[in-house]
Formats: C-alpha cells, structure tokens, sequence
C-alpha cells in the first residue's frame, strides 16, 4: 500500500467513524427533543414540573449533549461533516432542538410561578387560620379580648 493509498483509507476511516459520531449525536438530539416536546405538553396541561417523567432522561440525554458540544469547542473533539446533506440534518435537528429548548424554558418558569401561588395561597390559608384560633397578635403580645357575647338567664 502505498502512503496516497494509506491517506486515504486514513480519511475514509476518519470521515465513516465522523458520520457514525454525527448519525449517533442526531440520534441524541432527536431523542431529547422528542423528550422535551412531551414534558411541554404535559407542562401546556397544568402538570406541576416536579411530577414530570421525562425530567431524569432529559438531564442525563442533555449531560451528554452538553458534554459533546463542549468537547468539540475544546477541540478533543472533531465533527467534521463532509456529506452536505448529513450537515443540514444536523443543523436542523439543532434547530428544532433550541425551539423545543426555548418552549420548555417558558413553560417551566410558568410552572414555577404557578406552584409559588399554590404555595403562597396555602400559607395566607394557614396564616389566616392560625390568626382567627391565636390569642397573641402579629406583634407576639396578646391581643386585646374579643368581644364574646354569653347570655344569662334571670328567671327564678
């Protein structure tokens, strides 16, 4: 074999293992996608996000991406895409994956902000309760006597 031939078996074998590893991060992306795309669905229904399903397998498939993209901007990692068509598939999956991402953003602060009026509603509930049975006032000292109506019967 001679060293051109070697060259380009070497790149061959560089571009096929690039493809595998940019077929494999569009598996990912589509994954994760599909992923968040239903954790905003049932965020769109109400569902609080701390009883959500999808949160674990999203983390661990984001930890992955993150990772990924942080090892190309590093440099210990190359993704070099030869096949045009293989590119704009990633580009794409991307693409769906931010707008996904961004949507999922918006519905998790709503989500928030909705349990933080559930849990503040529950707390003036039992603040309002506590104040109606208490004898002492907000102050700490006890508070002037209620008016309490008793009767007395006079007949002999």
């Amino acid at each position: 074999m001679t060293v051109a031939q070697a060259n380009s078996q070497a790149t061959r074998t560089t571009v096929a293992s690039g493809d595998i590893r940019i077929k494999s991060l569009i598996t990912l992306i589509d994954t994760l996608t599909v992923l968040v795309a239903e954790e905003n669905a049932e965020l769109a229904r109400g569902l609080p996000a701390s009883r959500l399903k999808q949160v674990d397998e999203k983390n661990k498939l984001a930890e992955i991406f993150e990772r990924t993209v942080a090892e190309c901007a590093a440099g210990s990692t190359s993704l070099n895409v030869r096949d045009r068509m293989l590119r704009e598939q990633l580009l794409e999956r991307i693409l769906k994956l931010r707008a996904a991402m961004d949507e999922n953003l918006v519905r998790l602060r709503a989500a928030i902000e909705a349990s933080n009026r559930r849990i503040e509603a529950v707390m003036q509930a039992i603040r309002e309760q506590i104040a109606s049975v208490s004898p002492y006032g907000a102050s700490g000292r006890v508070a002037a006597a209620r008016a309490v109506s008793s009767g007395t019967s006079r007949s002999a």
